[in-house]
């Protein structure tokens, strides 16, 4: 199989997360923070290595500033349901993940306000855009940091400090960036970044993250047992446990530990690198093809290994179900999750064919894709 949907998911994990999360359930698989046992010991200090190689990777001073979150869904949700209320206004672009769009628009029933800044086809977002829709009541600019459709990745230096200059937290969906493009909290003025454990961080599912800036306090998403505070009936307001009620995949973010040791020791540049490369020779190779459109920005400099196609006069996941079927390649057809970029590039009604490269992904496999898809294209 050449997989080549690694935005929706990375494949294949390197071989320590798999070997890690089996030792965990054999070896120290008790309840992290609840007994002062050496299994129950061993499995929090497994939890808080995670949060401090987390924080080696995204420039985080406090490791205790993460809280663990099933993926990045959950932790948008913690935060844009955790810091915002009735009358709160909230910026962000055309570009972003329902995982953003469906909780503001349940918060928009409450009495948030939400405006959505349309960006050019490409992707890209623009700062002297997102500054016209501020408003006096603005509390959140989102931003994705790449798009999940045309892998455009965006300025968040330039983007944080617009959200300083206007005393506005800035929040930033890192679905299809984090372990696979640098990201320093401090220096791109991140006040919350939610991120997921499976996709660049090489993971397993079930495991993400959110950073909360020392300031911010969010409602509780949950309440409930964290092993701290335990004759109260009211929930910690200290991190991590303020957000992590309930007992951890210990599991997973073992897992998920190694693959962040994977990403510190290889480097995010050269994990970069190569996903550039590997993006360079597919936008070459598929420009080549007659009927093929290649959506977002030609520059490698400033996009992810996500590449979205449509092959004129053919379905996309008929061409998608063809690549699997016949040629043995994964990709992933459709609207991936989000409409609004699908607006914003004109793909709403078809959907679009995507292939996303990753860590583990050769040149030999790109010209295999490329070769298929001229095929199915016929020309």
């Amino acid at each position: 199989m050449i997989y080549l949907d690694n935005a929706a998911t990375s494949w294949p994990k390197p071989a320590a997360v798999y070997r890690e999360m089996i030792r965990c359930i054999k070896e120290y698989g008790a309840n992290p923070g609840r007994s002062g046992y050496r299994m129950a010991i061993r499995a929090s200090e497994k939890i808080f290595e995670c949060r401090e190689n987390l924080a080696k990777l995204f420039g985080i001073t406090d490791p205790l500033r993460i809280a663990f979150t099933s993926n990045a869904t959950e932790a948008i949700n913690l935060a844009v349901k955790g810091l915002l209320v009735p009358g709160d206004h909230v910026v962000l672009s055309s570009m972003e993940h329902n995982a953003v769009i469906r909780p503001l628009k349940k918060l928009e029933t409450a009495g948030v306000q939400v405006s959505v800044v349309k960006t050019g086809p490409g992707g890209k977002i623009d700062s002297a855009d997102i500054a016209e829709h501020i408003r006096r009541n603005t509390k959140l600019l989102i931003a994705t940091h790449a798009s999940n459709v045309t892998g455009t990745v965006n300025d968040l230096a330039s983007l944080g400090r617009l959200a300083k200059e206007h005393k506005i937290a800035f929040m930033v969906d890192a679905a299809q960036t984090a372990g696979n493009i640098p990201i320093n909290v401090e220096r791109m003025n991140i006040d919350l970044l939610a991120f997921p454990g499976h996709k660049g961080l090489l993971g397993p599912q079930g495991t993400g993250g959110l950073y909360v800036r020392a300031g911010i306090t969010l409602d509780t998403l949950k309440e409930g047992g964290t092993g701290s505070l335990s004759e109260s009936p009211d929930q910690p307001d200290f991190l991590p446990d303020r957000y992590e009620s309930g007992t951890l995949n210990t599991p997973g973010i073992a897992g998920l530990n190694e693959g962040v040791k994977f990403i510190l020791k290889t480097g995010v540049d050269k994990i970069q690198n190569h996903e550039r490369q590997l993006t360079g020779y597919m936008l070459e190779g598929l420009g080549e093809i007659n009927k093929v459109k290649v959506y977002g920005i030609e520059d490698t400099e400033h996009r992810t290994g996500v590449i979205s196609i449509t092959i004129d006069g053919k379905d996309c996941h008929e061409v998608c179900g063809a690549l699997d079927e016949k040629y043995d390649i994964a990709a992933r057809s459709g609207l991936q999750c989000a409409y609004l970029a699908h607006e914003t590039i004109g793909t709403q009604n078809k959907g679009t064919i995507r292939f996303s490269t990753g860590f583990f992904n050769t040149v030999e496999d790109i010209h295999k894709a490329v070769k298929a898809v001229k095929e199915i294209a016929g020309s």
